[in-house]
């Protein structure tokens, strides 16, 4: 194969397959900083559809946009040592002006609590001027020490995070329950990605939060889950640290009892390597910038009269323009190459459907559509507008059911300890009943750790072993009923809730 396809198969080598296809279909491309990378401009149409649907939907809650400076002083930072002590081996640090020294080194966002919260104190002395519910697009630095991997783990990445303060617990908590719907909204009815939506554990939870909210995804072909997005209540915890007092109703000081929740562009590399196929990416048409791409089929010789192909391009433009029509994205490629370099081209960078109009096409009528997602090819007749939505809306829906089926494939139930290697070599995510003793958990990490190292083989033939030690994912919101007298499967103590356990990226 060409060095402009894909040569290596997704099940073969995952990372190397997952580079290839990023790389090569123009996602992003190297930049001269280790860990950072430059998002070309069909990955930001689908961060910026993300954008546009959750601007829509936290604006519905009453959550405003705005933006606060990238840097932090130290003090600042250190405020709440917790929190901080989360970050530190990551913040990145300016310690110089042009060739003068900082009086104090000024950091880097890692994230905004630290940044914001001060001025939240300035802002609420009233029990009126609450709820206070903020947002900023921005990026964030993170100096990741960990094997760099595209959209998954990098030094610098986009996102949003919410921040929020409130009156009430009720309310607060209300807000981070909402925030994390909106995530799993943009996972399945954009990416048509399906997560699971949980509590972490104590041990899992966000430094200095109450309560941690999360969805997670999976990818099977390596085993490993990802943490898709966060949401947090933070009670009162940064309140008391940074002064965010109000005044209630009897004129009684009382802190805010705030909320934060972020999504990022990790979102992109979920959506890569959950669709993606050994041809490369596989777009869900609602955040292609291309939806449809027309090729026209050169006549064969001897039927390739000027007229013959000045019928199939007026065609191809009579259905070019239809679906512009419909705002429908849809590019016309009439460059001079064969259909076989275009179908291949386009395979790789997962544009959602393909049209083929050759002359047998213009004498019956019909438009050839081929589905990225399947391969399935079908002529259609009188192809309008209104079929080509259809056959994306279609589309999508099929994308979410399959990736669903392989997630519920991906989790073995189990209720003894001798249950989780086998399921962890086989590549699955374990849900078992816990005592969610944070001890427990630890000691958990250690044993699967040491496994993973001592392991050279896992289930699958010929394919490596997992590294990483196994660790709480979540504690799924839908609980399935737990009979009377279940102990834990790795204590033996009394079960609390069924935990959804794997490795993870």
């Amino acid at each position: 194969m060409n060095r402009d396809g894909i040569e290596v198969a997704k099940s073969a080598d995952f990372s190397e397959w997952y580079g290839q296809t990023i790389r090569r279909s123009g996602l992003v491309q190297n930049h001269d900083v280790s860990g950072c990378y430059v998002l070309r401009p069909p990955a930001m149409f689908i961060w910026e559809a993300i954008q546009e649907q959750v601007n829509k939907q936290i604006k519905k809650l009453g959550v405003k946009n705005c933006s606060f400076p990238m840097f932090v002083t130290k003090e600042r930072l250190e405020t709440e040592k917790e929190h901080v002590a989360g970050f530190s081996p990551e913040v990145a640090w300016v310690t110089k002006a042009g060739d003068k020294d900082l009086p104090m080194p000024i950091a880097v966002r890692p994230t905004s609590e630290t940044i914001m919260y001060p001025h939240y104190a300035q802002w609420i002395r009233n029990y009126k001027d609450l709820p206070l519910k903020l947002n900023q697009w921005c990026n964030v630095v993170r100096w990741e020490f960990k094997q760099p991997t595209p959209f998954i783990r990098t030094r610098e990445f986009l996102w949003q995070e919410g921040h929020t303060a409130h009156s009430t617990e009720g309310c607060a908590k209300k807000m981070v329950f909402d925030a994390l719907d909106i995530y799993k909204s943009v996972y399945e009815d954009l990416l048509a990605v399906p997560v699971v939506q949980g509590f972490k554990s104590e041990n899992e939870k966000f430094a200095g939060a109450v309560m941690t909210t999360t969805v997670e995804a999976f990818i099977p072909e390596n085993g490993r889950a990802i943490q898709a997005g966060t949401s947090h209540y933070l009670g009162d915890h940064f309140s008391k640290m940074f002064g965010i007092e109000y005044l209630d109703e009897n004129n009684t000081s009382q802190f805010a009892l705030q909320t934060s929740w972020g999504l990022s562009t990790r979102s992109l590399g979920v959506l890569i390597m959950t669709h993606g196929d050994d041809k490369g990416l596989v777009i869900p048409p609602r955040v292609a910038e291309i939806q449809v791409v027309i090729v026209n089929i050169p006549p064969r010789k001897g039927d390739d009269t000027p007229e013959v192909k000045q019928a199939i391009l007026k065609r191809c433009e009579e259905v070019k323009e239809a679906l512009e029509s419909a705002d429908i994205r849809v590019h016309f490629d009439d460059r001079d190459r064969t259909p076989g370099f275009k179908y291949n081209e386009w395979e790789l960078k997962g544009v959602p459907l393909r049209l083929e109009v050759g002359a047998r096409d213009v004498t019956n009528g019909t438009v050839t559509v081929v589905r990225r997602d399947t391969g399935v090819k079908r002529a259609i007749e009188g192809v309008t507008a209104h079929t080509i939505e259809l056959e994306l809306k279609q589309m999508h829906e099929d994308m979410l059911s399959k990736a669903r089926a392989r997630l519920a494939d991906s989790i073995v139930k189990v209720s003894t300890w001798d249950e989780v290697a086998p399921a962890l070599a086989a590549r699955k995510m374990v849900l078992a009943p816990w005592c969610e003793e944070k001890e427990s958990e630890e000691e958990i990490k250690k044993l699967t750790a040491g496994a993973s190292k001592e392991k050279k083989e896992d289930a699958q033939e010929g394919a490596p072993a997992l590294s990483g030690a196994m660790k709480t994912l979540c504690i799924p919101f839908e609980q399935e009923e737990m009979p009377a007298g279940t102990k834990c499967f790795f204590t033996g103590k009394p079960a609390k809730r069924w935990t959804l356990w794997g490795r993870s990226y």
